[in-house]
């Protein structure tokens, strides 16, 4: 394990989930969020986002957390050697985008930007979760599983399952 995909809908704890897997194996964490916003929450140039991307993708080693679009992702997908997709069940994904607004005035959310607004990044993940059955669905965890036979692909889909897996890798370095 060597470049790491970590993806999924929001409120899965993917970020929660990146960093405990950096600790545990000493691989260098790269939250797509932290890249694509400045320290003010404002969006960085398109061009410098995909500079930065594109430096990350090509380091020796990475966990990249997180999603931005489907042409970037099918982009770290054919580099990664190791593909996490968080799926939890839809009321946990409801649930962890509540309870990160809820902990916001006093706790900056795992991997956000400061400066960016707690109600905005809660009312777009609201958003995207009444939108991501379209997206996120057995359909293309079936391509994901197809196109990605060939690496080491882990579908995670119970916070048991989360856990576990930074346990089993813990040390891993």
């Amino acid at each position: 394990m060597k470049k790491v995909a970590v993806f999924g809908k929001p409120g899965g704890g993917k970020s929660t989930f990146s960093k405990a897997l950096s600790k545990a194996t000493g691989i260098e964490l790269y939250p797509l969020d932290l890249i694509e916003y400045h320290k003010n929450g404002d969006k960085v140039d398109k061009e410098e986002f995909l500079a930065s991307y594109n430096e990350i993708l090509a380091k020796d080693n990475w966990i990249i957390d997180g999603f931005v679009s489907l042409q970037l992702l099918e982009q770290q997908l054919e580099v990664a050697d190791t593909i996490i997709y968080i799926d939890l069940p839809y009321y946990r994904h409801y649930w962890w985008v509540t309870k990160r607004f809820l902990k916001s005035p006093f706790l900056k959310p795992e991997g956000w930007p400061d400066g960016s607004s707690a109600l905005k990044g809660t009312i777009v993940g609201y958003k995207v979760l009444k939108l991501s059955p379209k997206f996120w669905n057995n359909e293309l965890l079936a391509k994901l599983r197809k196109q990605n036979s060939h690496k080491n692909f882990f579908h995670l889909t119970s916070v048991a399952e989360l856990n576990g897996f930074i346990k089993t890798h813990d040390g891993a370095r």
